[in-house]
């Protein structure tokens, strides 16, 4: 399974105001681009679980905004009630959840995939999760963790590089080739355990096997210790739209007795997932 840093990504090395200014992709923002608009979800993208609480200050310094300009988008987002105050003390309110959960009832799979990757999850004994491709990353949108696998505290939005985990594989592999090397471009293909794939070519052979056995296992890539396994969820056109996995141990079993083990009941629930989607139109 895929893990990610922390369940909420922080913005930028440059700050948040660069990425304000720079739409996804990295191209030059045009004379449609709401500059203000991307300045508030910087201050929004400014907390998480180690900034759960910013002063005005703490905003300003993450995001790269005059004290000016973060105090009027902090007083903006919570005359709207997405933020409140306590003393000094800005934080987000559980109302920030809508943005997210509009996007994952507009999926397709959402409500259809949720009661079988937890009916997978207890034929298998392990973790199971689904997840989306964003760019060079991989966003969690399903999770039904059995046991505590590795370091990373995963939930629902969590973040993982897709180069290196089973599900963002599976989501590369439906990618034209000439995208595939664009993501690859951008991401920063970091050792993360000895067994971790960094070269380019070696990624985009392990990315090719997975687009002709249809399934893809990742062995203690993303940290030593993790094993993961995923299979692709299909639209009407045969499109990948998400990915599901289930995690494993590697202390408990090896990536050929999961295989062994994991693989059948994977499939199967990725297939009934993909037939839900097909009967909905």
């Amino acid at each position: 399974m895929q893990q990610t840093t922390s369940s909420n990504p922080r913005v930028s090395a440059k700050g948040p105001e660069s990425d304000a200014r720079r739409p996804a992709g990295g191209e030059r923002p045009g004379d449609s681009y709401v500059q203000s608009f991307a300045r508030g979800l910087a201050v929004i993208r400014s907390f998480d679980a180690t900034r759960a609480q910013q002063t005005l200050t703490d905003v300003a310094a993450a995001t790269g905004l005059t004290r000016a300009g973060a105090r009027r988008i902090l007083l903006t987002l919570q005359t709207l009630g997405y933020v409140e105050t306590q003393g000094r003390l800005f934080r987000l309110t559980p109302k920030i959840l809508d943005l997210g959960f509009a996007y994952l009832t507009s999926m397709p799979f959402w409500n259809l995939a949720e009661p079988v990757i937890e009916s997978l999850a207890a034929t298998v004994h392990e973790s199971c999760s689904a997840a989306v491709l964003d760019h060079t990353d991989i966003v969690y949108v399903l999770r039904v963790p059995t046991h505590s696998i590795i370091t990373i505290n995963l939930s629902i939005g969590s973040r993982l590089p897709a180069y290196c985990t089973s599900m963002g594989r599976v989501l590369l592999s439906g990618l034209p080739h000439e995208r595939i090397d664009q993501i690859l471009d951008a991401s920063p293909l970091t050792q993360r355990t000895p067994r971790t794939l960094t070269d380019k070519a070696q990624i985009k052979q392990a990315i090719a096997q997975v687009r002709e056995q249809g399934w893809s296992i990742v062995d203690q890539e993303l940290e030593t210790g993790l094993i993961s396994m995923s299979a692709p969820i299909r639209d009407r056109q045969q499109r990948i739209i998400a990915a599901m996995n289930i995690s494993g141990n590697a202390q408990q079993q090896s990536a050929i007795q999961m295989t062994q083990s994991c693989l059948a009941p994977l499939l199967d629930a990725a297939q009934r997932v993909c037939e839900l989607i097909a009967r909905r139109g």
